[in-house]
């Protein structure tokens, strides 16, 4: 390979790269899909810009792995085993009903059932790469499709194994038992030798880099350690990109989880851009010339045909019909694995090299469409109403199951969503007494939380019929906290036509839906970026010694004005009257409240992560445990929550000066850290005076 011809194509692509992200992100339109065109534009098939495609493999390989490394980062354990029943229950069935659909209609095509197989090989696999980037560009990561989703994603990245050792027996040769057990065996060797590195060899290896205080080691030590494990998961018949992904959710786990992604994250977003180009010059103009109606049948049947599955497994699981359309529409790609497949079914010869050439070309039509039609699929899932039938016949929780034991409610608050910011008020409101009925649309999470013995129902809460039932006429508030900006949307409207006059407080993680949310009705928008800014311009005014009436008058100014480009953030501010009456400090009593101990002292005066690391941080929490201090959740690093997830300490006080509130992590309640007063003393008897 000669450098210069190298840098050639790379400045082609990149500057390309340049060009068409930026005019997409102006226009408000999908990047990934700008870039897959982009490399079906300067491709071979195309302009011909870049012809030597395999100079660039090896580098979208690299940006495959980063990326899903960066994912990894962000998904812990405790995260994966949350999602473990999705997981397992989710892409085992969209897998499963894949396989026979496809096997069904091949072998009706004169295929050989064999052939069948392997081609519901290639049908299953989904795109990590592509839904995963699409999910997090539209913040719907958390939002009950979207871990559905992932947890249907990363089933089929573990399937890639079984699949790939199954192809030499589906080609009539001879495999022996003993070498399909070894390769099985290295793989789960390999997977918990990642996780227990990751729990025991990796925290006290970053610590003793951040000891060290220079970022670039740090940098190189997370890269060699995802690098590594992506290596040795290579030598054990996994892919790259998997052993990258299970590296990062090894790392996830330490107290330097987040600062690896942060200081990551350009390496990875530049190398997934090179990713998605490079797939996009696998597309041969050519083949959609000689096979026009036949690349189109196929595109729209898979499309088509794997939205239904996808949906109908989510059905199954009893999920809704709404999340079930988001759902499959998610996982109606092919994925980037499949290409793996095919090349070694061509060797093999279970593919042809036309058929191959074809199947690629309709995979990367079904990638491109990604990310327009998740852009699309809440108008589609708008019609659930249609899908009732479906929902009847699987037994799924459906919109309009809502209990209806709190009809009678008044001057209540409705919660929508369960998440972090809703479990903080909805633990505010019941510390509060003040009446509420919590909504949430993923069955599993109303599961584990009645479990908990919280007062939760499940539904929908854009559906007018669940509004009604929980009494939208009669409440003092709607509180819309869900990860799904469109639902938002809808909810909003859905409430404003029933309910007037309600105050809606609605949480976005986007600056660019406030507009929208005003139009519809929103009475007061917390935005995530916006409010992070605000605190931000409070805290240097406060150091600033800035007179509190003239903060107060400049804050209430930024917050009028807003964001240039979105306007005023908040709406009129009725939700400070209606929630006026929360208050904070009212303690409850946890089953962890044995464990606590008044004799622990801090280990440090500042986050020990964040120390190490250069960092700064809002607000300081001390374990009631061991005197771990590290920073809360609204600090970018979320050491305390990391410090509770590597050790299961349960409590935690403030460690903020005037503060005497205590958390339990477990049961989700507060508590009072402090020593219980000394009982009265006994008075003295009198004294006796002998004269």
């Amino acid at each position: 390979m000669q450098a210069p011809e190298l840098l050639q194509e790379l400045v082609v692509v990149f500057g390309v790269a340049v060009v068409v992200v930026l005019a997409l992100s102006r226009l408000r339109l999908p990047t990934i899909a700008g870039l897959i065109a982009a490399g079906a534009l300067i491709g071979p098939s195309g302009l011909g810009w870049v012809r030597d495609t395999w100079r660039l493999e090896a580098l979208a390989e690299l940006g495959v792995a980063l990326l899903l490394f960066g994912i990894g980062l962000e998904f812990s354990l405790e995260r994966l085993r949350r999602l473990w029943k999705v997981l397992t229950l989710g892409g085992g069935l969209q897998v499963v009903l894949t396989l026979v659909a496809v096997v069904t209609v091949a072998t009706a095509l004169g295929f050989s059932p064999r052939k069948g197989v392997f081609l519901g090989f290639l049908v299953a696999l989904s795109s990590t790469a592509i839904v995963l980037r699409a999910l997090g560009e539209r913040q719907e990561t958390d939002a009950p499709h979207g871990r559905l989703i992932v947890g249907a994603l990363i089933f089929q990245d573990l399937c890639v194994v079984p699949m790939m050792l199954a192809i030499p027996l589906l080609a009539g040769q001879e495999v022996g038992a003993a070498s399909i057990a070894w390769v099985l065996a290295r793989a789960a060797l390999l997977v918990v030798a990642t996780l227990v590195l990751g729990r025991v060899a990796v925290p006290p290896l970053l610590k003793a880099v951040a000891g060290t205080r220079r970022r670039e080691l740090f940098l190189l030590a997370v890269l060699g350690l995802g690098a590594g494990v992506a290596w040795l998961s290579s030598l054990a018949g996994l892919s790259l990109a998997l052993g990258a992904f299970m590296a990062g959710v090894a790392l996830a786990d330490s107290d330097y989880g987040y600062q690896a992604l942060a200081d990551m994250l350009p390496l990875r977003e530049t190398f997934a851009s090179l990713f998605f180009i490079s797939i996009g010059m696998l597309f041969d103009v050519r083949v959609v010339g000689e096979h026009p109606l036949l690349v189109a049948g196929l595109l729209v049947g898979v499309l088509v045909g794997k939205s239904v599955l996808g949906g109908v497994g989510a059905l199954v699981m009893r999920f809704p019909p709404r999340v079930a359309v988001l759902a499959g529409v998610g996982l109606a790609q092919i994925g980037e694995f499949s290409f793996v497949l095919a090349n070694a079914g061509l060797q093999v010869g279970l593919l042809s090299a036309q058929e191959r050439d074809l199947f690629v070309c309709m995979s990367v039509l079904t990638m491109a469409a990604t990310p327009v039609a998740l852009s699309f699929a809440p108008r589609l899932a708008a019609g659930v109403a249609h899908l009732r039938p479906l929902e009847a016949l699987f037994g799924a929780h459906g919109p309009h199951r809502l209990e209806p034991e709190h009809e009678e409610l008044s001057q209540h608050f409705i919660v929508a969503g369960l998440g972090t910011a809703g479990r903080m008020v909805v633990r505010a409101l019941r510390a509060s007494n003040l009446p509420h009925v919590v909504i949430e649309l993923d069955p599993h999470v109303v599961a584990e939380a009645r479990r908990r013995g919280e007062v939760m129902y499940y539904g929908d809460i854009t559906s007018p019929e669940i509004l009604e039932r929980a009494g939208i006429h009669r409440a003092r508030a709607l509180v819309l906290l869900i990860s799904d900006p469109e639902g938002s949307q809808r909810a909003v409207s859905a409430a404003r036509r029933l309910s007037p006059d309600v105050p809606i407080l609605v949480k976005v993680p986007r600056l660019r839906d406030i507009g929208d949310l005003h139009e519809r009705g929103a009475s007061d928008i917390v935005a995530g970026e916006f409010e992070t800014a605000l605190e931000a311009v409070t805290r240097v005014l406060h150091a600033g010694g800035v007179a509190e009436e003239a903060m107060n008058a400049l804050l209430a100014g930024l917050r009028h004005e807003g964001v240039p480009e979105h306007g005023p953030v908040s709406g009129p501010r009725r939700m400070l009257g209606t929630m006026g009456g929360l208050r904070r400090g009212t303690a409850t009593t946890c089953s962890h409240l044995e464990q606590l101990r008044y004799d622990v002292l801090p280990r440090t005066s500042g986050c020990e992560a964040c120390l190490a690391l250069h960092l700064r941080w809002h607000n300081l929490r001390m374990c009631l445990t061991c005197g771990h201090v590290g920073c809360c959740d609204a600090s970018f690093g979320r050491h305390a929550m990391k410090h509770f997830e590597a050790t299961g300490h349960p409590l935690m006080r403030s460690f903020e000066p005037g503060e005497h509130w205590g958390w339990c992590y477990v049961d989700a309640l507060e508590i009072d850290p402090r020593p219980p007063p000394p009982p009265p003393m006994e008075p003295a008897p009198p004294s006796l005076h002998v004269s």
